[in-house]
């Protein structure tokens, strides 16, 4: 029996090349940029490396899913505008909470099959430490003696209400089904800190990151939009979480839960980032290399109580559909939301650790929202090229009970 499941097969689908911004740690860096201006500078970035004129661009498609400030309904057209798009190409905002990266992939995809364009400026951008304390209640005032309701948007989104439980405790009950002890996770999330700092160390993340500084967004015959760094160093050139975290230092922290696995320390950490790409067709590419070619992308559903365990059925459905099987695979990039999560797909799918997040993952750079699935792929692309492999998959379990993955192609492999 076919596995169920949402399932796109791509013909003449490449990314040309991908950047991203450097992953800043909470309430650092870049506290004071919206994810609008993390956007436009990863845009920015990405036309000038590919050389692909803003007038080349037929199709802007960005990824955000939290606010970060009042003006987040332009965020798309903004980014496109600013980036050098001409004002004639419209723009649209997707979101698929973390999967949200290979969304807009997708969608990209979508377009260019059935001949819609030629070219998509394809953009992710979230700022985790500027989601707003917000108030959905208070619209017609404040009563005398009522409650003020105001809540933190991203601690509250936290939890499912649907079965009344947090995300944190989706990857607990993971926990109990495989038998994932806590040394286990916290073993995990130790390697991966140390392949994500031996990548920075040997310059593997120069290749797709591009600095932050201060600076100016001009836009003829419209307002200025400036990009300002916070704290004392004048340039964000790399990832600021990643850092040596044995596994005895790690198990000094303390659980989320008394009887738990997951810590602050084995789940993914809290940053603020953006990431660009150009997706083509063959006659967008203008005989140009391409970075990739985009084969194939699925999205399933799974119970929101497990839903961590996304990435799983995902990749079955994204391979048995494309005629693959995990042997096939050179590389996999799995979002590490929790460490007990990621090890759950793991054993599921019987996946060599080897061939799994071999420059770190999110436990040790950071899970930016909607920027992460365009990560991976970029990451999991420039890997395949790096080990002259042919195929790679990169995926993601979706709050709500959801899970996306993305098949790329070595087209030097």
């Amino acid at each position: 029996m076919a596995s169920k499941g949402f399932y796109s097969r791509f013909n003449d689908v490449w990314m040309l090349d991908g950047v991203r911004t450097p992953m800043a740690d909470y309430c650092t860096s870049f506290a004071d940029i919206s994810p609008t201006d993390l956007g436009i500078k990863a845009a920015r970035a990405i036309l000038q490396r590919t050389g692909i004129p803003g007038a080349q661009i037929d199709s802007v498609i960005t990824g955000n899913m939290a606010p970060g400030d009042t003006y987040q309904f332009f965020l798309p057209r903004h980014i496109g505008l600013y980036s050098g798009v001409p004002v004639e190409i419209p723009a649209i905002n997707v979101q698929r909470i973390c999967g949200t990266g290979f969304e807009i992939l997708r969608q990209a995809g979508d377009q260019i099959e059935r001949g819609y364009v030629d070219t998509a400026l394809v953009v992710a951008a979230e700022s985790m430490t500027r989601n707003p304390i917000a108030s959905f209640s208070h619209r017609s005032g404040f009563k005398l003696g009522a409650p003020v309701e105001f809540k933190d948007y991203m601690w509250e989104a936290l939890v499912d209400t649907a079965p009344g439980i947090s995300m944190i405790k989706t990857a607990e009950n993971l926990a109990k089904r495989f038998a994932i002890t806590r040394e286990e996770v916290d073993a995990f999330a130790s390697l991966s800190f140390e392949r994500a700092v031996r990548a920075q160390q040997e310059g593997f993340f120069d290749g797709e990151i591009v600095p932050v500084k201060n600076e100016v967004f001009e836009l003829e015959g419209y307002a200025s939009r400036r990009l300002r760094v916070s704290g004392k160093q004048p340039e964000i050139t790399q990832d600021s979480h990643p850092r040596i975290s044995p596994p005895d230092v790690l198990a000094k922290l303390r659980a989320v839960y008394a009887d738990g696995v997951q810590t602050g320390g084995n789940s993914a950490a809290l940053v603020d980032a953006g990431a660009a790409t150009i997706i083509t067709s063959t006659a967008g590419a203008a005989g140009r290399k391409p970075l990739a070619k985009i084969i194939a992308s699925a999205v399933v559903g799974v119970p929101p109580e497990i839903m961590g365990i996304g990435p799983a059925p995902a990749i079955r459905l994204l391979l048995e559909r494309s005629g693959l099987t995990l042997a096939d695979i050179g590389c996999f990039e799995i979002n590490e939301a929790q460490g007990a999560q990621t090890i759950a797909v793991e054993r599921e799918l019987g996946l060599d650790r080897a061939k799994l997040n071999v420059n770190g993952g999110a436990i040790a750079l950071g899970h930016p929202l909607a920027v992460s699935g365009l990560r991976l792929t970029i990451t999991v692309a420039r890997e395949l090229q790096r080990r002259g492999l042919r195929y790679g998959v990169a995926a993601a379990c979706v709050g709500g009970g959801q899970g996306m993955a993305v098949l790329v192609e070595n087209p030097q492999a």
